[in-house]
């Protein structure tokens, strides 16, 4: 951890969330990460078990006195989405996380920090070892995989938790108690091309889309950003409608669940075409500066020639029907709840393509606060890549966490947030994908609740959390679990 690091207050938590900045933590990368955990309970005197799923449970039993009060569950998860800028020299399975303080924020510049969930793993771990702090019996769940598909909540056995309430720490807010999100379900196509030799006198082109924001498909889904597949789509159908354009290769995002920030094409155009296509890009990026002038303004399209390769291209026909997809499939907010002011409800997120060697393939992330409307717009994107003779399906679907208003849970908390910051949290639900539903669904006796402090950017480079508001979720959390320590069971 950097000396400016090293100041921050609350130490334990600053302390815990280095040791995950210095650890490689991608989904199905945590084992490292999950050793180093494993020695400092240790350490520390805390049992510790992983469950056939691999998550990983700390257990430490109530203070003296506390025994009577039932158990509580701290929950995080233990890896991060791995977004670089382009042209970042950073290895998410070698590298640290190089995170510098700044305007009060601990920000990762040039990649994604993984505040998002290591925050709130750092927050859990510190509770375990804060000496003298009064608490319940507490369980620390930490799962893995939750950005690549949940897969830890999922394999959670029912009867593996023992504790009565959880409090997940995975929201990126503060000021606020969340009380049910979004589930989700994605939709994959793929698609075996016909390919076909170059024709002669055609040159290869790489276009690029670049400079876009991208973020979290779910909380910033509703803030109207460039998808970077999405344009480039619409790019080469225009060009393909002036001039002969032969696909090659396609690649774009690198995560269902981020919006993608860049993409880019090989394509073979007819050598005389050349000299026309700087008027048509600048024409082309135009448009698009004016459409995302308040939330991309630096949006980048640019070609440039590239070697000719001695592969082939698909057929006009299979360009045709891809790009048609890819241009016209649902992408962005669909549905708006009326139950929390500026929520999103239900939204569809284009995150990856990609066409190598003939082979196309496509994953958009589907979420919505209601399960039934989730499952209706995926089966909706299904049976409209159909139609473009894709193959087509559905694959990991999760479901929501329903707001339970009446949770004593949330009773205690609201009254514990009064008394130590003098104003009420507000109440809201969140238009992602937590694991309070899965975990809900192996343990349905489980009160919750979620919390957390201000991360934004979540899923992109430069993702940050605010400093000030790390130790008010430390203040927060200490003092829910003094209270729930004095609660009968």
């Amino acid at each position: 951890m950097s000396d400016s690091m090293e100041q921050l207050s609350p130490r334990p938590v600053w302390a815990h969330f280095a040791a995950l900045c210095a650890i490689p933590h991608a989904s199905y990368r945590e084992a490292a990460l999950k050793r180093h955990l494993c020695e400092w309970a240790d350490v520390h005197g805390i049992a510790h078990a992983e469950d056939g799923a691999g998550n990983l449970i700390l257990r430490k039993p109530a203070s003296p006195g506390c025994e009577a009060a039932a158990g509580v569950i701290l929950q995080g998860h233990l890896d991060m989405v791995c977004q670089a800028n382009a042209g970042t020299p950073h290895d998410f399975e070698r590298d640290a996380i190089h995170a510098v303080v700044r305007d009060g924020w601990v920000v990762a510049e040039h990649t994604t920090l993984g505040a998002d969930n290591g925050i709130g793993v750092a927050l859990a771990l510190a509770a375990l070892e804060q000496p003298g702090l009064r608490h319940p019996a507490l369980e620390v769940l930490l799962t893995v995989n939750e950005e690549s598909g949940m897969d830890g909540a999922r394999g959670l056995l029912p009867g593996t938790l023992r504790g009565r309430t959880l409090i997940n720490l995975d929201t990126e807010e503060w000021g606020h108690f969340y009380l049910g999100c979004a589930g989700g379900v994605d939709v994959e196509t793929r698609y075996d091309c016909t390919r076909e030799a170059l024709p002669s006198g055609y040159v290869l082109l790489r276009f690029d889309v670049s400079g876009l924001r991208g973020g979290h498909s779910g909380i910033d889904i509703h803030l109207g950003r460039g998808n970077a597949i999405k344009l480039l789509a619409e790019a080469l159908r225009d060009l393909a409608a002036h001039t002969d354009v032969r696909l090659v290769e396609m690649q774009g995002g690198s995560a269902r669940n981020a919006i993608p920030r860049e993409a880019y094409a090989l394509c073979a155009v007819p050598a005389a075409a050349v000299p026309g296509l700087h008027a048509w890009a600048e024409h082309r990026l135009a448009a698009w500066q004016q459409r995302f002038a308040a939330s991309d303004a630096n949006v980048a399209f640019r070609y440039e020639l590239d070697e000719l390769p001695a592969g082939q291209a698909v057929t006009q026909a299979e360009r045709d029907r891809m790009l048609a997809w890819l241009d016209n499939a649902v992408n962005g907010v669909t549905q708006v709840t009326a139950d929390f002011s500026g929520v999103t409800d239900t939204s569809s997120n284009l995150g990856v393509v990609s066409l190598l060697l003939g082979v196309f393939k496509s994953t958009c992330k589907v979420r919505s606060l209601q399960d039934a409307r989730a499952a209706a717009l995926a089966d909706k994107l299904v049976l409209h890549a159909q139609g473009y003779g894709l193959q087509a399906w559905t694959d990991g679907a999760y479901p929501g966490w329903t707001p339970n208003p009446s949770s004593s849970l949330l009773a205690l908390c609201q009254q514990v947030y009064a008394r130590e910051f003098g104003a009420p949290a507000s109440l809201q639900v969140i238009h992602a994908g937590l694991e309070c539903g899965l975990l809900a669904a192996s343990h349905p006796h489980l009160d919750m609740i979620s919390f957390g402090p201000d991360i934004r950017g979540a899923h992109a480079p430069g993702e940050r959390v605010e400093i000030a508001s790390v130790a008010r979720c430390w203040r927060l959390l200490q003092a829910v679990l003094r209270a729930l320590a004095q609660e009968p069971r």
